[in-house]
């Protein structure tokens, strides 16, 4: 089984689904026995849930003019 440290570097693949089986079997040994490491991933998919729901939300068009003047002042 990996260590916190081998996990946080499998945790990103781990979430995009690219890992190979073996490293996405380590991935959840280790989560299912660390559970600091398990509240991370936990918070790491939580948090592309609220940004793929945020992203799909259509940007009002008063924010999207402000957004475009700051770009444009610097």
């Amino acid at each position: 089984m990996c260590d916190c440290s081998d996990c946080e570097k499998l945790l990103q693949p781990y979430l995009d689904r690219v890992l190979s089986v073996a490293e996405e079997l380590e991935a959840k040994e280790h989560l299912a026995a660390c559970d600091y490491c398990d509240r991370r991933y936990r918070f790491e998919e939580e948090l592309r849930m609220f940004v793929r729901q945020a992203a799909a939300e259509p940007m009002p068009q008063e924010l999207r003019e402000r957004l475009a003047a700051l770009r444009l002042a610097h």
